[in-house]
Parts: C-alpha cells; sequence; structure tokens
C-alpha cells in the first residue's frame, strides 16, 4: 500500500499515536499488494481548460461509464427491435420502389410481375432468416459472416466477408439516409434544393447519439421505429380490406411519374428486378453480429428478435407491394422530387391530406435517417473484432466514455457523408453499389455453417445443414445476379473495393505479427542487470534553468554526461565555453559549430561520430539523449517555444542504441526564483542543493526515481 502506518508522539511522555495515511485514496482504491484500481479522479483533467471541454463533452455525450457498468448498457429485446432491425425493416419504404423502376419498361404486366419479384424474394428472406437465427447460436460472440467463413472455411474468406460487410454497412448510412430525405421531399418539394445539407446533419445527429452509448441510443430511437411500424402495419391492413373487397381503383399518374413503356418482361429484366429489389434483405446479418449487446441469455434473445424481424419485414414488404400493384402506383423520376412509392402507397389509406399521412410520412423519414443506426452499432463491432485479431489499426478496438467504439463510429461516418456527397443523395444512384457486399456475406457464412454442422454432428445437424445449403446455393445465385446487371451501373467499384480492402488488412496483420516477433522474449529468458555501458547527451540551446534541470537528470542515469552546444556565431561559442566552465565545471561541453545553420543535422552526425568511435570489439552503449524543455503555463504561449526540441525528438525516434529523454521544466504561477543564486555570487563549486518547490519532482518523474527535498547536485541559476 502507498502509505501506511506512522507513530506520532502523545503530549505526555510514552504516548503514541498511530496516524494512517492514505496518499492514494483520492484517485485509486486498493485492491491488492501492489493492485489499484483507478477512480474518475484519476483521469480527470488538470487544467482549466481540460475541465471546461471535459463538461462539454458530458453535456453532449453523457457522463464516462466505468467497464463494469457494460452490463447495464445490454440491450432488452424491446429495445434491441429498433437499434438492429431498423436497417431491414426500414427497406420495405424503398425496396418495392427499386422492383417498379425495372419492371415499368413493360408497361401494365409490370404491377403482376412486382407481386411475383417481391414474393420470390420474401422466400429468400425467409431463408436467410432462418439461417442466421443458427448463427446466432452457433456463435453467441457475434461477428457474423465473418467469424463464421474465419473459423469454419479459411482466414482468408473471413477478410473478404469482413470487408464486404464494411461496405455493406457504410452503404446501409449513405442510402437510408438519402432515402429518408426524400421522404421529406414527398411532402415537401423545395427541401430538394438541400437534400445533401439534410443527410449530412442528420449522419451528424445520429453520430451524436451513438457516441452516449448503446441504451441511450435504443430510447432515442425506439419511437421513430415503432411508430413507422404500427403505420405501416395499418396501411396494410386498409389495403388488403380495400382490394378484398374490390374497392382498390389504379392512381391517377402525377405529374413526375415515369412513363410506362412497352417492352416484352422476360427473363433477364425479371433478374434485374430481383437484383434490385434484393435490397430488402439488407440488414438482416446484423442482428447475428451484436449477439453480445444483447442481455443474457445473448444468443436466445438475438434469435427471437431475429425472426421477430424478419416476419414485420415479409409483412410489410409484400403488403406494400401488393397494394402497389393493385393501385397501378408508378414511381417518379430520379432527382424529379416527385413523390415516392411508399408516399403514394400511404396516400391509398389515408389520404393525400391527412394528417396520418403526414405523420406516416415523417415516422417513415426518421425509421429511414434511423435505419443508419444499425450500421453505427454493428460496423465499430466488427471493426473491434478485426482489430483485436490484428487486421485493421488497434485503435478500433478501444471503447470510448460511453463504452461505445468510438473510432469506428466516427470512421463509419465521415466515409458514409462522403458518399452522400459524391452522389448528390440519389438513393438509385446509391443502389447499385449496396447489394453485392450483402450476398457475398450471405454466402459465405451459409457455406460456413454447413461445414459447422457438419463437424459438430449435433441432434438434427442434418436438418440443420439442408437449411444453411439452401442459403448458401440461393444467396450464391443472387449474388451471380446482382453482379451481372449492376456490374456497369456502378458494382464495380465494390468488386474492386474487397480484395483491395482484403489486401489493406493482410498488410496490417503482418506487420503487427512481424512487431510481436521482434518484441518476443525467448522462452525461459530471466531478464538480467545491464551489461552495456551508458552515455547521455545533453544538447544545450542555451544556459539555463530547464538546461541544468537536464544535465542533472543526465547525471542522475549516468557519470558519463557531456553537453552539445550547435552554433552558428563563433563570438556567441566562445562565451558560451566562458559561462559553461565557471557555472557547470563537471560536465564537458562540446561546441559545434554549425556554418549553414542547421541544428537537427550537425547533432545527429556527432552522434554517428562517437558510435564510429567506440571500441569495435564491446557492444555498443545506450545514448540516451537528454532534451531540456520549457514547459509554458499557457496554451498559447506553447506555440513560442520548444519548436526546435520537437523537431528533434521526432529525428531521433527510432535511431538504434538511441533513448530520448525529454525533461520538462514549468515555473508555476506565483513560483519566483528565491531558491536561485545571482550570477554575481555564483563561484566554480562540484555541487550544491537542488531547490525544492513544485518542480522538485518533475526531474524524478523522468527517470521512473522519486523525488526527495535535498537531492545533491549542480546548484541551478537564474532564467533568463
Amino acid at each position: 500500500m502507498i502509505g501506511g502506518r506512522r507513530s506520532l508522539a502523545g503530549r505526555k511522555p510514552g504516548d503514541r499515536r498511530v496516524r494512517v495515511d492514505r496518499p492514494h485514496a483520492a484517485y485509486f482504491r486498493y485492491t491488492g499488494p501492489n493492485q489499484l484500481v483507478a477512480k474518475p479522479e484519476a483521469s480527470a483533467p488538470r487544467t482549466g481548460f481540460g475541465r471546461s471541454l471535459r463538461r462539454a463533452k458530458a453535456w453532449l455525450i453523457g457522463r464516462p461509464l466505468a467497464s463494469e457498468e457494460e452490463i447495464g448498457e445490454r440491450l432488452s429485446k424491446r429495445l434491441a427491435l429498433p437499434i438492429f432491425s431498423s436497417d431491414a425493416i426500414s427497406s420495405s419504404a424503398y425496396a418495392t420502389e427499386e422492383i417498379l423502376r425495372v419492371l415499368v419498361v413493360g408497361g401494365a404486366l409490370a404491377f403482376v410481375a412486382t407481386v411475383q419479384v417481391a414474393a420470390a424474394i420474401a422466400f429468400l428472406l425467409a431463408v436467410v432468416a432462418i439461417s442466421y437465427r443458427q448463427v446466432c447460436r452457433a456463435f453467441p460472440n457475434g461477428g457474423g459472416a465473418y467469424a463464421v467463413a474465419r473459423q469454419e472455411l479459411t482466414p482468408l474468406l473471413g477478410l473478404v466477408a469482413a470487408a464486404a460487410l464494411l461496405i455493406d454497412y457504410v452503404m446501409t448510412v449513405a442510402v437510408s439516409t438519402s432515402s429518408a430525405v426524400e421522404q421529406l421531399i414527398s411532402i415537401a418539394p423545395e427541401l430538394n434544393a438541400i437534400r445533401v445539407g439534410i443527410g449530412l446533419l442528420s449522419i451528424t445527429l445520429i453520430t451524436v447519439g451513438n457516441l452516449r452509448g448503446l441504451r441511450e441510443s435504443g430510447n432515442i430511437f425506439a419511437i421513430p421505429t415503432y411508430l413507422f411500424v404500427s403505420l405501416a402495419l395499418l396501411i396494410v391492413a386498409i389495403g388488403g380490406y380495400r382490394i378484398l373487397s374490390g374497392q382498390a381503383a389504379p392512381l391517377p399518374p402525377h405529374a413526375e411519374a415515369v412513363h410506362l413503356g412497352t417492352e416484352t418482361i422476360g427473363i433477364l429484366l425479371l433478374l434485374k428486378a430481383f437484383a434490385s429489389g434484393s435490397v430488402a434483405l439488407t440488414g438482416t446479418e446484423a442482428i447475428a453480429n451484436g449477439v453480445p449487446a444483447f442481455r443474457p441469455p445473448e444468443s436466445k434473445n438475438a434469435a427471437n428478435t431475429l425472426v421477430i424481424m424478419a416476419v414485420l419485414l415479409a409483412i410489410l414488404f409484400i403488403g406494400i407491394s401488393v397494394i402497389a400493384a393493385a393501385y397501378h402506383v408508378v414511381p417518379s423520376v430520379d432527382g424529379s422530387g416527385g413523390p415516392t412509392v411508399i408516399a403514394l402507397v400511404a396516400q391509398t389509406a389515408f389520404g393525400a391530406s391527412s394528417p396520418l399521412y403526414y405523420i406516416f410520412q415523417l415516422s417513415t423519414a426518421l425509421i429511414l435517417f434511423l435505419a443508419a443506426n444499425t450500421s453505427y452499432n454493428a460496423f465499430p463491432r466488427l471493426a473491434a473484432l478485426l482489430a483485436e485479431d490484428g487486421y485493421i489499426p488497434r485503435q478500433f478496438s478501444f471503447r470510448g466514455d460511453r463504452l461505445a467504439f468510438s473510432w469506428g463510429i466516427i470512421l463509419l461516418s465521415a466515409v458514409a457523408a462522403a458518399l452522400i456527397v459524391a452522389f448528390g443523395g440519389v438513393t438509385t444512384l446509391l443502389i447499385p453499389l449496396y447489394s453485392v457486399g450483402v450476398f457475398v456475406c450471405f454466402t459465405l457464412s451459409q457455406g460456413g455453417m454447413v461445414l459447422h454442422w457438419r463437424r459438430n454432428r449435433e441432434r438434427g445437424w442434418w436438418r440443420r445443414a439442408a437449411i444453411n445449403a439452401l442459403g448458401a446455393v440461393l444467396t450464391a445465385v443472387v449474388l451471380a445476379i446482382v453482379v451481372y446487371e449492376k456490374f456497369a451501373h456502378g458494382a464495380w467499384l465494390v468488386v474492386i473495393l474487397i480484395p483491395t480492402l482484403v489486401g489493406a488488412m493482410l498488410f496490417i496483420n503482418r506487420q503487427y505479427a512481424a512487431s510481436a516477433r521482434h518484441l518476443a522474449l525467448r522462452p525461459g529468458y530471466v531478464v538480467k542487470p545491464p551489461v552495456r555501458e551508458e552515455r547521455a547527451i545533453v544538447p544545450i540551446p542555451s544556459l539555463n534553468r530547464a538546461t541544468v534541470r537536464a544535465i542533472n537528470v543526465a547525471r542522475s542515469v549516468t557519470s558519463e554526461v557531456s553537453a552539445v552546444f550547435i552554433s552558428e556565431d563563433p563570438e556567441q561559442s566562445t562565451e558560451m565555453r566562458r559561462e559553461w566552465e565557471l557555472r557547470v565545471p563537471g560536465v564537458p561541453l562540446v561546441i559545434v559549430e554549425s556554418p549553414y545553420r542547421a541544428l537537427a543535422g550537425p547533432l545527429i552526425a556527432y552522434l554517428d561520430v562517437l558510435d564510429r568511435a567506440w571500441p569495435p570489439d564491446k557492444p555498443q552503449p545506450i545514448t540516451f539523449v537528454v532534451i531540456p524543455e520549457y514547459v509554458a503555463r499557457h496554451w498559447w504561449e506553447r506555440l513560442l517555444y520548444n519548436q526546435s526540441a520537437r523537431r528533434l525528438r521526432s529525428i531521433l525516434l527510432g535511431r538504434p542504441h538511441t533513448v530520448v529523454v525529454d525533461v520538462p521544466y514549468r515555473r508555476d504561477r506565483g513560483e519566483e526564483p528565491k531558491d536561485m543564486v545571482k550570477a554575481s555570487k555564483l563561484r566554480p563549486a562540484d555541487g550544491g542543493d537542488v531547490p525544492d518547490g513544485p518542480n522538485a519532482g518533475e526531474v524524478a518523474a523522468a527517470v521512473g526515481t522519486p523525488a526527495t527535498p535535498g537531492t545533491r547536485g549542480t546548484r541551478e541559476m537564474p532564467g533568463p
């Protein structure tokens, strides 16, 4: 324990008291010998600006959460459904429209074919949902397609799945946000001019919501999701009743409607429509990726939530497609600002001027905005898994103050925002980039699960393997269709990006592996005292208090200390030599004149000369380069100091056999140099007392030893 018991004399002779000192109590909780647990005060900022920044951050995203509070951030099924299913459920708002956009060239037959294509996609959804339900139970640690492919297939295929997932999550944010803006434009066409700005603002707000943590984002996003689902189910019920009762009639064409064509609807056109409508399946895998975010039992709760999501999506998708076909709903021209298909379907149930219509449109826009939230929970978790496995920078595995993976959230927002700007926020232009990654993941995960059941052979394994095999075949066929139909429209970019990301991840992994091998200790190695000699070099800009502190630090490291003064003025060199011999007689000063006014180059060359002059039969010594640094009290003052020290430090880092020691000197508020001897009274001496005071511990901190007032050293001089 830091501190301990101290005996104190009482008032009377023989009286003794015991005082228990716990200097760690304010910052740490003592849990055992040499073991402490940090309290919030240990991480609290020490400056006024830092405290102000911390308060602003707490207001924006909330107070910091301890790691043990993570279980409280887990999600119930009620909150998990809007967080992980908003992407899949919201796709019903634009999937039917994407089918119609392809089939309208076939005239009136397009409406019949739309229902048939939607039914085929719904069947595929059922197969995929059942397959991923098994993934939730077989892989309770999450990871989805990446975890399955990496463990059951090969690590390389796991990286392919991961790259496809990362692209898919970015596209989810961009597509959902763009589609949400189009829903707003349906009721307020004047917003078409600022659609990109609205999209960027929504991404910013969703980013802040997710940085606050899982539970809080679930509370924020639950109401719009459940409102959309309720009103959409009401639309399906009203539309279904009117169709069955014979009340449905074709809507009159609107001004921005696409003109119906007269082409024959053949197999290629149906396949293209199927490829476009398959965006309805996006987001199905998100729950399998985020199993650890559920409350215990995680796997069971995740699997049940997945079933609820799939049933809701199927009902909404089929219902909206049937109503759109019965009322002959025609989509608007891209970018025209006309009403969307889901808006026209809502008009058939509520009427164009009904308050329920406007409420539904707002809820549709909100759920599409919040559909991006699925990616904000899945993308950072997948990035954290990849970082833990060493395939992307390890910063992505670090949790922020609110236990969210902040690096992943911020990266996702930045890339999605760039896509919205690049494509002008038009959903149809983004759709071709969307489906490829989804079906790559579906195919790899289902194929991996087939091998999983064959290896484990649990009870009923053949039935599960058959379901996954069917899913693998179907999704592989759909993947081929999507790539074929959309390759020329932008899917080629995803086909190139996936191997590019895989190559980058393999490169990062090799770098981490090489570093680990280089840093690893030999088996059985026991650390022994150092046998290499040490020397210290102190580059000095002038003779001042910061310089003297650096000299004393160097003396505490080794007895072989020398100072180096780089000068471009011979007269200045002579004056420095005279003053140095007077004030610091125990340390040799090497003066290097630099006629070309360079600082770092001559110093590095001098160190190289020292290394070459070292006896070849002896191991190279460890060279400590001790850099004095004046730390100004205010941030704006720091812009005026230490530019040379900072540049020199960056150059020396990584130099063989070299250790860079930064020695800060700070003069605190109200501290006066009363403990310094005036220059006129200073005389040559072997040593003196290092003054006590607020800076006494900084020298010791630089070398990792406790500071003791009154340590013997060189007498310091007044600052300039």
